[in-house]
């Protein structure tokens, strides 16, 4: 009927003409799994695409399905009747009458899924031409009398073994169909068959209900997806049992018993282990329908199962996890069901089954897969060897004296319960079977076999980086060294356990392995190895009192031993004693020389016993960088918590002293990402800074300095190190205080600690946290700041005067000599007190200072004062504020130093002018001056210029408060040093003025003069001036110096402009006349002649003016030439006039275009200023410069932007050739009548013509 083979997925009955259907089966079964169906199926799940594989079987009654049969494989899907009947008389006298039997017989027995298949050939109708019918009327028959409601039940197959395009058609439409039909068949009666079993598994909780039989139907269900290439839905199936299975196994534990759950509890006989070479143990599948299996029987077989549909889907990896899964669950199971199993079977088994897996899986992988996924199949290597090891322990393979003869018992049995090897592995060299009898079979065969497996686990662990599970195994290895009696290499294994279990805090472990490396120590004959893992262990919690002491004897037994003076066995102190505090007193941990300063340690010692010391050394370091005479470190400063430092040695808990030390806090830092356009924020997180601390990798990277107690560090002591030493100390178990005396000057860092106990020195190689102390010797400073800041100039400010005495004592007579200084005195005072204090800033004595002062020195006197004390006066000093650019001659200071004036300058953080003041000053402990510096701060910034009204001439001076204070100004006056005949009438109203804060005060005088007004002027500004809140005494003086040149008018420039022809007044957009008239007023004076003037054919002498006309407000558009040069006759009263089209751009009253008038120098001419690099014209101008005025066009590119215009580039001015320039007039020397002149503009006529309707 059907085979398990996985290409049959469904029957087919088929009835009526046999022989027909056979000359058309090998074309049926051949095209009809070739194209694949889409697979609906039921409760929300994915359809699939599969290929349709069908059995075809000849019709008979007893196949069809019975009442009760429940069975999916064996279930007829679809019944088909073929036909190639044509004869009208054939079909009603036989064929009608056999095609109702058949279909009666399938109503009788529920079989719904049926259909007629009528086949119509040509050589059919040939043969019976006479009686045949169109093969419509047979097919309608047909329809008629068995398809009335479903018409798609009978299908016409034409020609079907003719090649033709009419045959192929109905070849498919057949197969379509069929297809079709087969598929809706098969979803129907699967879904009747998942609702049945989902019945049954409801009914689990029923008495009588049976897990095998459930177990034989959900397979069935589970071979139907097989069949289907369906792996995943198989597996399904075989997960769900398991499932199922392992949660009644813990409902048992839990007390929920099952009665079909006793015929898994029969004792074990036999433990061969799983069998993955067969797609269906049917041995083991009989058991379970017969419900006489095992648990080892179930669960072997179920894995079979998994394993099978893994590999059909191409997870291998998976069945390894799986595999072990199910081997440790199984040894659960077997103690929960409490099933009676020989000792050491399980072994055997899970034995047995690790290493059946590893060879399933070697055999569907090649060695590149195997070696790239070994971190998959490693685990069932190091379970297989961990079995392997219990094998030989329990058969006596393991200890040095061999098994006995009850061990060889054991081992017959053991061996017995295995049975016959399979069938499938008679012929393989290294099967299970075979490597575990050898095994068993000698002491060398097993020590080869067990150490095979260890190291190819071990390698395998460390190529996939899992080395503390490669040091577990190289434990259980060391294990196997000590039994077998060499721990040399025990101990190398041994070691390596303990790296993994220090780094990661199991105290146990750690005590247990300590027990095993003190013992192969001993073995060995390594005594200090010994003595430092002697002394871990005397300091160990998890020990006893008893073990503890034993352990601490040793020790001091050695030590008592006479031995080599020149060599002592040195140890780590952190496994003897910890430092756990460090105090300072005096608590600063600094000291002048001559003090004593003392160190008390706390040390916890580990014994548990007292142990006498006969010396307890610290080492310490003389600090170079800040030792001695420098003064007071800032780090010997900075203590904190009263000079107490605590070394954090976290608990002791796991007795692990020297790997105890907590690791660094967590450094955390805010990250904000902004927008750059915006700053807006657009994330923010939090990063740690110290990941690289947090985060390394203990296994694959040394360990850190406290774990250096693994294999024993070689601490000593430096050699030619400084000491503090005590002697004959004991230290009881727990904390003990000792005290250490230091005063020699220097500044000192503690390095070591070592405890000397006979012929066994503990050392302490490194202190960390740093601890440094000081003994100073420090040298007198003085030192001078402002009390209050900014200081100003000109007014009194008060100065602090710091002094720090030092190792110097101020003895009476003692005086500071203060050079003086014209730009700073000292203001004398009869009550100036002196403050003497101590270095912790409490008060001793107070006393009046004597002060006198004479042309060049202020003497000070100071009062006695000791040493490292600190003397502190007050005394009011004015900075004179400079006046100009009046220089004195040089003084010299006191020392013979010439004296350097101060100078002001522009200070970046305030707008006020900063002077430095610099003081020499002599001190009774130096033959050295010292010399110290005060910044003052300028209140004012002064300003002048020089204004004109025609010939008449004003001066203008601004004072600007650039200060936070106000002032009152008093006494302003300007005096000119030079001309007598020169008068400078005030125009200030006011005799006192006030100046807030950042506000300016103008001040305005006319200068009138008698014969003519001097070209250059040299004037003093002066005010008295003083702080709004004190009085008219506080006034004082303030001057400003400033010099005018070139202050005569020497020519007036007048602008008219005349509205266009017939207008009254000027329009916008019509061109109006501008005339431009240059007066000269003065005669010129010598200098003027030799520098520009020139001697036309008449002997006139002339000079030559550049003008320019532009309008920056963009008023008035220039028409035609805007700027150009004339010739100037230099006479009083010549007169030169220009006339330049000009149009308004707007209406109103418009302001006049700007006139510049500028002096052209030739090139033979000195350059009167240096000339400013942005002064230059452009270079296109050079040639219209150099024209006559009557070959000169349009000069309106020319753009005066500086006081002086080379024309040229500044290439050529660089290498000294001289050009033709322009140079602006000084202030006052050309007056712009028409400067601030308007003229009314109106605007252009409207000629546009508005018509407007009103009703």
């Amino acid at each position: 009927m059907l085979s398990t083979d996985q290409s049959d997925a469904s029957i087919k009955i088929c009835a009526g003409d046999h022989n027909l259907f056979t000359s058309l089966y090998t074309s049926l079964a051949q095209q009809l799994p070739r194209e694949p169906m889409e697979w609906r199926r039921t409760y929300g799940r994915a359809p699939k695409m599969i290929h349709l594989e069908a059995n075809f079987v000849q019709f008979k009654e007893e196949l069809l399905p019975k009442d009760g049969n429940k069975a999916l494989l064996t279930f007829p899907f679809l019944h088909i009747y073929w036909t190639d009947c044509c004869d009208t008389e054939a079909y009603k006298s036989s064929v009608k009458e056999d095609m109702l039997r058949w279909h009666n017989s399938l109503r009788t027995h529920g079989s719904a899924d049926w259909v007629i298949i009528v086949v119509e050939s040509n050589d059919t109708k040939k043969k019976n031409k006479t009686n045949i019918l169109p093969r419509s009327s047979i097919v309608d028959k047909i329809r008629s009398d068995f398809c009335n409601k479903q018409n798609d039940r009978c299908v016409v197959l034409s020609d079907p073994l003719k090649d033709s395009s009419r045959s192929q058609e109905s070849w498919n439409s057949l197969l379509l169909k069929l297809r079709t039909l087969l598929l809706m068949s098969f979803t129907k009666n699967l879904g009747r068959f998942e609702d049945d079993m989902r019945t049954l598994r409801e009914k689990r909780t029923q008495p009588g209900w049976s897990f095998c039989e459930y177990f034989m139907v959900q397979e069935e269900l589970a071979f139907v997806f097989e069949m289907l290439q369906q792996f995943e839905d198989a597996l399904v199936q075989y997960d769900e049992l398991d499932a199922l299975f392992t949660q009644y196994v813990l409902n048992f534990g839990a007390g929920d018993t099952a009665n079909w759950l006793g015929s898994f509890c029969a004792p074990v006989r036999n433990w061969s282990g799983l069998l993955l070479r067969r797609p269906i143990d049917m041995e083991k599948r009989d058991s379970i329908q017969h419900e006489e299996a095992s648990l080892l029987d179930l669960r072997s077989y179920l894995f079979s199962r998994q394993c099978t549909l893994l590999i059909f889907l191409q997870r291998p990896w998976e069945v390894t996890q799986r595999a072990l899964e199910l081997l440790h669950n199984c040894v659960q199971e077997l103690r929960l069901l409490e099933v009676s199993v020989v000792d050491g079977a399980l072994d055997c088994w899970v034995f047995l089954s690790c290493l059946e897996v590893l060879h399933r899986i070697e055999g569907c992988c090649d060695q590149a897969q195997l070696a790239a996924n070994s971190s998959h199949t490693v685990g069932l290597w190091a379970y297989a060897t961990d079995k392997l090891k219990s094998l030989g322990e329990l058969c006596g393979l393991v200890s040095e004296k061999g098994p006995t003869s009850e061990d060889l018992n054991k081992t017959v049995d053991l061996l017995a319960g295995l049975g016959d090897e399979r069938p499938e592995t008679v012929n393989s060299l290294q099967s299970p079977y075979k490597k575990l009898k050898e095994a068993l079979s000698s002491v060398e065969a097993f020590e080869r076999h067990y150490l095979e497996l260890s190291h190819a686990a071990m390698e395998m662990y460390r190529a996939i980086g899992r080395v503390r599970s490669a040091r577990l195994v190289g434990k259980s290895l060391a294990e196997f060294h000590m039994r077998k009696g060499d721990p040399k290499k025990a101990e190398t294994f041994l070691q390596e356990a303990l790296k993994s279990y220090l780094s990661e805090g199991w105290s146990l472990p750690v005590t247990h392995t300590r027990r095993q490396i003190a013992e192969c120590q001993k073995l060995l004959d390594r005594k200090e190895d010994y003595l430092q893992t002697s002394a871990l262990l005397a300091g160990d919690s998890n020990l006893s009192t008893e073990e503890r002491t034993h352990f601490c004897q040793e020790i001091l037994n050695f030590a008592g031993k006479p031995g080599n003076p020149s060599h002592k066995a040195t140890l780590s102190m952190s496994v003897f004693a910890q430092l756990t505090q460090l105090q300072f007193h005096p608590a600063c941990a600094s000291v002048h020389s001559g003090a004593a300063l003392k160190v008390e340690l706390t040390l916890r010692c580990m014994m548990p016993i007292s142990v006498h010391i006969q010396q307890l050394a610290a080492s310490i370091h003389f600090d170079v960088d800040h030792g001695g005479t420098h003064g007071r470190t800032k780090r010997a400063q900075r203590r904190t918590n009263l000079g107490v430092i605590e070394f954090k040695m976290g608990d002791s808990l796991a007795g692990l002293p020297c790997s105890a030390a907590p690791g660094p806090s967590l450094e955390l830092d805010e990250v904000q990402d902004r927008s750059p356009s915006d700053n807006s924020l657009n994330s923010t997180g939090v990063v740690c800074k110290n990941t690289h601390l947090l985060l390394h990798h203990h296994e694959g990277t040394s360990l850190p300095d406290t774990l250096n107690c693994v294999s024993p560090p070689t601490v000593t002591m430096k050699e030619g190190a400084q000491m503090l030493k005590v002697q004959d100390v004991t230290l009881a178990p727990g904390n003990n205080s000792i005290v250490f005396t230091s005063g020699q000057a220097g500044t000192y860092t503690l390095r070591q600690l070592c405890a000397t106990v006979g012929e066994v020195q503990f050392v302490l190689s490194h202190i960390y946290p740093s601890v440094r102390y000081e003994v100073y010797s420090q040298e007198p400073q003085l030192t001078v700041e402002p009390l209050s800041e900014p200081l100003l100039a000109g007014l009194p400010q008060m100065v602090k005067f710091t002094l720090l005495t030092g190792h110097y004592t101020v003895k009476k007579g003692d005086a500071l000599q203060l050079s003086n200084a014209e730009t700073l005195p000292i203001l004398p005072s009869t009550s100036c007190t002196a403050r003497i204090s101590s270095p912790t800033a409490e008060l001793v004595s107070e006393s009046t200072l004597s002060i006198q002062s004479s042309e060049k020195v202020t003497s000070i006197s100071l009062p006695p004062t000791p040493p490292y004390h600190v003397l502190e006066f007050q005394l009011e000093v004015v900075c004179v504020i400079p006046s100009g650019s009046e220089r004195p001659a040089n003084e010299r200071l006191t020392n013979g130093e010439v004296r350097h004036r101060p100078r002001s300058y522009s200070h970046p953080d305030t707008p006020m002018t900063a002077i430095d003041q610099r003081m020499s000053i002599d001190c009774p402990w130096s033959i050295y001056s010292t010399l110290l510096a005060l910044t003052f701060y300028i209140p004012f910034k002064t300003k002048h210029s020089l204004l004109s009204a025609g010939n008449r001439k004003y001066i203008q001076v601004c004072v600007q408060n650039v200060s936070d204070v106000n002032f009152t100004l008093a006494e302003v006056k300007l005096t000119e040093k030079q001309h007598a005949s020169l008068e400078l009438q005030s125009l200030n109203t006011k005799t006192h003025q006030l100046l807030c804060s950042k506000h300016s005060l103008f001040c305005l005088w006319e200068v009138r003069w008698k014969d003519e007004l001097p070209s250059c002027m040299k004037c003093v500004f002066s005010a008295s001036f003083s702080p709004l809140s004190q009085d008219t005494s506080a006034f004082k003086p303030f001057h400003y110096q400033f010099q005018l040149e070139r202050v005569t008018t020497l020519y007036s420039v007048k602008a008219e402009i005349s509205p266009p022809a017939g207008e009254q007044h000027c329009r916008s957009g019509l061109l109006c006349g501008l005339e431009v008239c240059i007066t000269r007023l003065t005669e010129p004076a010598e200098g003027e002649i030799a520098e520009e003037s020139k001697t036309d054919p008449d002997g006139l002498k002339v000079t030559k003016l550049m003008y320019e006309v532009a309008d920056s407000n963009s008023n008035w558009a220039v028409c035609g030439k805007s700027s150009g040069m004339v010739l100037m006759p230099m006479k009083v009263n010549a007169t030169h006039k220009v006339h330049i089209e000009v149009m308004p751009l707007f209406a109103g009253h418009l302001p006049f275009p700007k006139i510049k008038v500028l002096r052209y120098l030739p090139h033979t001419a000195a350059l009167a200023i240096q000339p400013d690099p942005d002064s230059c014209v452009e270079n296109d101008s050079l040639s219209l410069l150099d024209k006559t005025l009557d070959d000169q066009g349009d000069t309106a590119s020319i753009r005066s932007r500086g006081s002086v215009h080379s024309v040229g580039s500044g290439d050529q001015q660089q290498r000294g050739v001289a050009m033709p320039r322009l140079e602006a007039f000084s202030p006052g020397q050309v007056f712009n009548h028409s400067h601030t002149q308007q003229v009314l503009v109106l605007p252009a006529t409207d000629d546009h013509i508005m018509e407007v309707n009103a009703t």
